[in-house]
């Protein structure tokens, strides 16, 4: 779970920053843990806690290496759904049909939803990842790429050993620090673990139920709307203004469906609702539309292919239909999207960092100059548009 912490509600996480990132690895953790007793935590605790921490090299290539996030949603989807992932939701689905009661209740999330993030992040639990987490983080942390991101997330998980919940030495988890079976970053369990089983612990690695329940509790927090959809497969008229599509987009699903929207199956959402209307492969490919709980998918994680493939795999699980496909024109390659940004970048576009990926930037400002060159502006890149740049 590739989780953006919301803001600290403890004082611990509101102190100067004291660790600048880079330089001396063992300076840098000689910094962290003067911070960390600055920040009131005893000073043995400290020691004992950063004792054998390392720097994990295996995490930044980890970090360098994520060409998936490059792949078109057809191609990525299809590969991240299969058949025995839908066959063991709906297992799990059944095993804990209880708890998803309970979450249903409480937090008003739908069980695919979580069933999606469990499936994705770790088969239902059974890869969580064996990366030593303090490693990662405090590695992450001294890495100049994000490291406030990350900092936090190291006295968090000085937070959770002091009260017997997180072993320097022995807890492990994905490359990025996040732990258990749904996968999250020390802080979120601290502010958001949930003993879901009733043994009076909280173990996301070994219990289903406490994932579960502090997942929800985490989508709860990040803004989940209670018994809302989140994501719908429509069929969209041919003349529709494609330059009002994409998740920077918004209007009502009564003004979509006067526009000629409808949803492939069943109807739309409540009228007054706000939604965008996706095409992750342009006017030809797929078409959904987003309802406002699809926005807190991007607070779990900033990928847009993955928050369209989990939000679509949500809906599969709970016994929505394959979507259509269509025929979308040919996408470009990772060498041309990287071409495309660096031509937008010359043309005064703040796309982010020349990575090849489809991402939320770069999809604005390819919208903007299809309108700009006439063409209709869906957002989806090929290579007569980047001919034409």
């Amino acid at each position: 779970m590739r989780f953006f912490p919301a803001l600290a509600a403890a004082l611990v996480f509101s102190s100067p920053v004291l660790a600048e990132c880079g330089g001396s690895f063992s300076g840098f953790v000689s910094d962290l843990k003067s911070e960390a007793v600055q920040n009131g935590h005893d000073t043995d605790t400290v020691d004992a806690f950063f004792r054998g921490v390392k720097k994990d090299t295996a995490v930044l290539k980890a970090d360098r290496a994520q060409g998936m996030f490059q792949k078109p949603f057809i191609e990525f989807s299809r590969r991240l759904i299969s058949k025995n992932r839908i066959d063991r939701g709906k297992t799990m689905s059944r095993k804990y049909d209880a708890v998803f009661d309970r979450i249903e209740t409480q937090y008003g999330v739908s069980r695919g939803v979580l069933l999606a993030f469990w499936a994705f992040e770790t088969d239902y639990g059974g890869f969580q990842g064996d990366f030593n987490t303090l490693n990662a983080l405090v590695t992450l942390s001294h890495d100049c790429r994000r490291p406030d991101l990350f900092r936090s997330q190291v006295f968090a998980a000085l937070s959770l050993y002091e009260r017997g919940d997180f072993d320097p030495a022995r807890t492990t988890g994905a490359w990025a620090g996040e732990i258990g079976m749904v996968q999250m970053l020390p802080r979120d369990i601290l502010e958001n673990g949930m003993d879901g089983d009733g043994d009076g612990k909280v173990s996301l690695k070994t219990s289903a139920p406490d994932a579960l329940m502090s997942g929800a509790k985490m989508l709860s927090e990040l803004g989940w709307r209670a018994g809302e959809p989140w994501l719908q497969e429509v069929r969209m008229p041919l003349d529709l203004d494609w330059s009002k599509t994409g998740p920077a987009h918004s209007q009502s699903v009564a003004d979509w469906a006067a526009q000629g929207v409808t949803a492939r199956n069943g109807s739309l959402g409540l009228s007054q609702l706000q939604a965008s209307i996706i095409l992750p492969q342009g006017r030809k490919g797929p078409a959904f539309i987003a309802y406002p709980n699809f926005k807190v998918y991007f607070e779990w994680n900033q990928s847009f292919v993955y928050v369209l493939t989990a939000a679509y795999f949500a809906n599969r699980l709970e016994g929505g239909a394959i979507y259509d496909a269509g025929n979308p024109d040919p996408g470009l390659s990772g060498k041309q999207m990287k071409q495309l940004q660096k031509k937008l970048q010359s043309l005064g576009y703040d796309v982010g960092k020349v990575d090849g990926i489809l991402g939320a930037r770069t999809r604005l400002a390819v919208q903007a100059e299809q309108a700009r060159l006439g063409l209709p502006a869906d957002a989806w890149p090929t290579g007569g548009f980047l001919n034409k740049l």
